[in-house]
């Protein structure tokens, strides 16, 4: 399951032993595409890494605070803090590769 954050809930939201956020808008193509691996990301990593979305037409001000100039970009975020970011369409695989990496640090 991704939860979708907004201002109001992003800093509760990115609280966790590691968070995903996507940072996404409804306009961008390549975020759609991205949607269903990371909703199959959500399912198999469920109970270990939490899955969540913030749309950055609606809160320019955390994108901003981010650095996040690209879409789809992702933050992985541990105790609260964003300590990485890619950008771009990555496929499940390569993904889920580096999620199972992030896991045992």
């Amino acid at each position: 399951m991704i939860t979708e954050l907004d201002a109001n809930s992003f800093k509760a939201g990115v609280q966790g032993s590691l968070v995903v956020v996507d940072f996404w808008a409804p306009w961008c193509g390549p975020c759609k595409i991205m949607d269903p691996v990371l909703e199959k990301l959500a399912t198999k990593y469920e109970g270990q890494i939490k899955f969540t979305k913030l749309n950055v037409d609606n809160n320019q001000a955390i994108a901003k605070e981010y650095s996040v100039y690209g879409l789809p970009t992702i933050v992985l975020f541990r105790n609260g803090k964003g300590v990485e970011k890619v950008t771009g369409i990555y496929t499940e695989e390569k993904l889920a590769h580096y999620l199972d990496r992030k896991l045992t640090e």
